[in-house]
């Protein structure tokens, strides 16, 4: 079979996504890429600004869809919990945005900024909005998760030496251990749903360049002489958000030489991802730090 593209995206006509950090990056060319078949793409923002000359630059010339632009901060759980009131009906949620390897911060909960914002963020975001969802859920994960670890007794860094690397792919972990247990609950539930994740390979992004850090430097080498770029990086998760029949649970990546590159298919992940134990105990912490019970009953049937 010929390679997936994002020409063999169906048409989105009467469909509404929302995407998360689609001001930039991956979720700019996914956004962009959604409208171009016909989607109402709702970019959910930190920065409107960035997203009002987003929202212009994809609708430039005219497309298929329309665009709105809303603030999410997933930082702020506050921030969170006002754009999900504000949101209508959606068929497919895409938790793109992400922080990597910044320097040690916290989010305005009080969690470290890189778990809080790439995985409480968006666990918090999937249950406010999922009695709202019809289609699907898909969640960025990345291939760093193979070197993370769940300490479910110091998610958020307050009892070992902070290690930006390490918070990066346990948070990444986590996303897609998240993801998993999602899918395995609306099973269980009798949900129509779905839930799958997705990772961009070695992506271009503007993500490198956050470390603050001499590894800025050392990236964005890399980035120019090795990295595919965002319209590449963007397939996986343009895949899992929008091929029909494809089934929950599945992790979508790039088919190249270790997943670094290449076009989107089915890939695995590791063993310690698929550990029911620690999915079941991840998803309840999550519940307990963000106040937010992820209603899996819900959802169009």
């Amino acid at each position: 079979m010929a390679p997936w593209t994002s020409a063999d995206i169906p048409d989105q006509t009467g469909r509404t996504y929302v995407v998360t950090g689609a001001n930039s990056g991956l979720g700019l060319v996914t956004a962009r890429e959604l409208v171009a078949h016909g989607a109402r793409v709702v970019l959910a923002c930190r920065n409107t600004d960035k997203g009002e000359q987003a929202a212009a630059e994809i609708t430039r010339g005219g497309v298929g869809g329309t665009t709105t632009v809303e603030e999410l901060d997933l930082s702020d759980l506050g921030s969170v919990r006002r754009f999900a009131g504000r949101v209508g009906p959606v068929d497919v949620l895409v938790n793109n945005a992400g922080l990597m390897a910044i320097p040690e911060q916290r989010t305005a909960d009080g969690f470290e900024m890189q778990f809080g914002t790439n995985v409480l963020g968006h666990f918090a975001l999937t249950g406010l909005l999922l009695d709202r969802i019809t289609d699907r859920v898909v969640t960025m994960s990345s291939v760093m998760h193979r070197f993370g670890s769940i300490r479910l007794d110091d998610l958020n860094w307050e009892r070992r030496r902070y290690q930006r690397w390490l918070a990066y792919g346990q948070s990444k972990l986590a996303d897609l251990m998240f993801a998993y247990e999602l899918e395995y609950r609306l099973v269980a539930a009798g949900s129509s749903l779905r839930s799958m994740a997705a990772h961009p390979g070695y992506s271009a992004t503007n993500l490198q360049s956050r470390t603050e850090s001499f590894q800025d430097a050392l990236m964005g080498l890399g980035n120019r002489f090795f990295a595919q770029g965002p319209e590449m990086g963007a397939l996986p998760e343009l895949y899992a958000a929008t091929v029909p029949d494809l089934p929950g649970g599945v992790y979508v990546g790039p088919d190249g030489w270790g997943e670094t590159s290449g076009h989107p298919i089915p890939v695995g992940s590791t063993a310690a991802s698929h550990d029911r134990e620690v999915q079941r105990a991840l998803f309840a912490a999550c519940e307990e730090l963000t106040g937010v019970t992820v209603p899996v009953s819900a959802g169009v049937r």
